[in-house]
């Protein structure tokens, strides 16, 4: 095993293959930065370029691109509340905040570090897991797929601290928003209105453009000024400090590599659903619940080290069984099979170089890329002194054609704008976004999940607890409900004992 590991490191030393790399890392910090293309659009437009390529140059490249959007897609969350891709969104709520304040340098550095940890840990997680990925991935089923799915809802209430009401009420609506589209259950269409494009359900990256994108630069547009309050005097410093916020807040780095790193392991749940955890857990387990989404740097680092170990973990389904574990890997296969390797139990056996090669290839694009980024947050980081009134329409016109690019269709622009309209509303009347989001994420994976463990128990809700798996997700799903209300209680005791004591 120890020789295959060092033959696949190795193997990325060669000119063409670090050539790849390097090419690929670019692509993907530049299709990052751009708001709702993110690491699919990426692998599947470099595709047939990597025909006639040696394998080990092909995954040298793919490896490149999935390692540098991640970090590409922090920029612009951080920068312009403008997520690359859907896993971005989170690092929104905080890292915006920060740049708002003058601070962008700092968090721009903490997402850099935070990327090309969870990426080393991610890495070293795969490294230990693949040889018994069988019994880890055959674990999972409908049944913990339904509860992941019901713990991400669960965490959208208990996370929105002061906003419960507004949060479950945006929760509700994305719920409702979800359900438009085919049936998988029943084969009917729902609420489509007879429009053919919405058969397929409201499209989730022209969404996203426009809850964030759209959305936050009509009402820049309004308020005017440019992003960050900070006087304009004062210089964007603090890259360094953000770099090492990572080693300072080390438990919330290793939080989030691990949670990311689990949820990679389970096919289909997705890398929102990783990040969003990171960062719901990470407010949970605060001291100071409230300072998050107003500028707290755990909020950025939580989510950025769950998104590139997940990268990584997210190998482990899509080469032991051919399972993807979202649209990203799905193209990757496409990859492998153009090269003659069949992802399965038998590409465990037979291609275990080119498997190393892509593995070292993944984890160098996540630190080169945080490198990039830390070089050029600086001049990046001074786009939030430009005044808004020059700064959104191109940021408007970019995300349309993003949105466009996902699917070639015009009614990705229309989705776009309706969502700009609903998003721009919700800044407006302060209802959070991040909860609509995660419920369209969530709302699909819960509904067909659920009717499978139906089906499977004959009716009997007993399946939820019979297995170990998804005997401990329900138990983290009453923690989670539970802990608002433990809290409050030890708060209001705190203070009874401080009025007591003060009295006597």
């Amino acid at each position: 095993m120890l020789d295959f590991w060092l033959s696949g490191f190795l193997s990325l030393f060669q000119p063409q293959a670090l050539v790849f790399l390097l090419f690929g890392m670019a692509v993907g910090l530049f299709v990052g930065v751009l708001p709702g293309l993110g690491g699919t659009t990426a692998l599947a437009l470099l595709t047939p370029f990597t025909y006639g390529l040696e394998p080990v140059e092909a995954l040298a490249l793919a490896g490149g691109v999935m390692g540098g959007v991640p970090m590409g897609g922090a920029v612009t969350a951080i920068l312009l509340n403008t997520p690359g891709q859907t896993a971005n969104a989170v690092t929104c709520l905080d890292g915006y905040p920060l740049a708002q304040q003058g601070k962008a340098g700092l968090a721009i550095g903490a997402a850099a570090s935070a990327n090309a940890i969870g990426g080393i840990i991610g890495t070293i997680s795969v490294l230990l897991v693949l040889p018994i990925a069988t019994e880890l991935v055959l674990a999972f089923g409908p049944p913990e797929f339904f509860l992941i799915a019901v713990l991400g809802l669960v965490l959208v209430a208990t996370t929105s601290r002061g906003k419960t009401l507004r949060a479950l009420v945006s929760g509700v609506a994305g719920l409702m928003i979800a359900s438009i589209g085919y049936n998988d259950v029943t084969g009917g269409q729902r609420f489509t209105m007879g429009i053919e494009y919405l058969w397929d359900g409201v499209h989730l990256v022209p969404a996203l453009v426009g809850l964030f994108a759209v959305a936050e630069m009509m009402h820049l547009s309004v308020k005017g000024g440019s992003i960050a309050k900070a006087d304009g005097n004062v210089q964007i410093t603090n890259i360094g400090a953000g770099l090492f916020e990572t080693f300072r807040h080390w438990g919330t780095v290793l939080r989030g590599s691990l949670i990311g790193t689990f949820v990679g392991v389970v096919p289909g749940v997705g890398v929102t659903v990783a990040s969003f955890l990171s960062y719901s857990l990470t407010v949970q387990a605060s001291k100071d619940p409230e300072s998050f989404g107003k500028g707290n740097i755990k909020g950025v680092i939580a989510p950025e080290a769950a998104i590139n170990a997940k990268d990584c973990s997210a190998l482990i389904p899509t080469l032991a069984f051919g399972l993807p574990g979202g649209a990203e890997m799905a193209v990757f296969m496409g990859i492998l099979i153009l090269h003659g390797m069949q992802p399965g139990p038998l590409m465990l056996q037979q291609n275990q170089l080119e498997i190393y090669s892509l593995i070292w290839a993944l984890t160098a694009s996540c630190i080169l890329s945080s490198f990039v980024g830390l070089l050029f947050a600086r001049p990046l980081a001074r786009l939030t002194r430009v005044d808004t009134q020059l700064l959104a329409p191109v940021i408007i016109v970019l995300s349309l054609v993003g949105s466009y690019a996902t699917d070639m269709v015009i009614e990705n622009v229309v989705l776009s704008a309706v969502f700009g309209l609903i998003g721009y509303v919700m800044i407006k009347f302060d209802y959070p976004r991040i909860t609509m989001v995660v419920a369209l994420v969530l709302a699909s994976l819960a509904e067909r999940n659920y009717h499978q463990s139906m089906i499977m128990s004959d009716g009997g809700w007993s399946i939820y607890v019979s297995r170990i798996p998804s005997a401990i997700i329900v138990l983290c799903i009453v923690m989670s409900v539970a802990s608002p209300f433990i809290r409050t209680f030890f708060s209001r005791r705190d203070l009874a004992a401080t009025k007591t004591a003060g009295g006597s």
